[in-house]
């Protein structure tokens, strides 16, 4: 074997071990550690009441998600139809241990600002805040099914078991506490209202 033949297997090796290391790592994305705390601006931005368990606001936010809302907004482009990322460093929604580091305010705040050094732009100029709720309640039916971030614990908890930010606790029957924060005998919430905070 010349000395030539010894640096290109050398090299092949080094090479595999790279591709088998980004393999392994999920993609790229790179080890699972928290995101950095929203911004002063977005910390106190959180999910409109009850728009965690609304299938409409859902469904909603899947049309904005896929593109058929809107021409120029299609997060599916990137992060995939089904949550699998179809472009290199696109976030994967499905990684449920990742995505739990997220509150709410951190994932709005990314939304709409962007990721700096990513191909994640800010989407604050072609959504209204409310679409981009509407988008992240979507967003966490990949990996966060039937969770909710709760506020005052400042974790993901099953829907309908977030601490109300005031300290009241969820209602004592599960049923799903109206807009009015009183629950509903049949278990049916009045329509949320979207949070009435600026776009920007």
């Amino acid at each position: 074997m010349t000395h030539m033949d010894s640096i290109r297997t050398a090299l092949f090796v080094v090479l595999a071990l790279a591709i088998l290391a980004l393999v392994a790592c999920g993609g790229g994305e790179g080890p699972i550690v928290p995101p950095p705390p929203a911004p002063p601006e977005y910390a106190d931005k959180h999910m409109p009441e009850g728009w965690w368990a609304d299938e409409d606001i859902i469904e909603q936010g899947r049309q904005i998600f896929i593109g058929a809302e809107n021409i120029d907004v299609n997060c599916a482009s990137c992060h995939g139809k089904t949550g699998k990322p179809i472009k290199a460093g696109a976030r994967d929604f499905r990684v449920a241990e990742r995505m739990k580091l997220y509150s709410d305010s951190v994932w709005f705040w990314r939304v709409s600002e962007g990721v700096p050094n990513t191909k994640m732009k800010p989407w604050k100029t072609k959504l209204p805040e409310e679409d981009r709720w509407k988008v992240i309640a979507y967003e966490r039916t990949f990996g966060l099914k039937g969770l909710e971030y709760d506020v005052v614990k400042k974790t993901w908890v099953p829907v309908g078991t977030a601490t109300k930010p005031n300290g009241a606790a969820p209602a004592a029957d599960g049923a799903a506490p109206a807009a009015d924060g009183k629950a509903k005998k049949d278990g049916k919430a009045a329509k949320p209202k979207a949070s009435k905070t600026s776009a920007d």
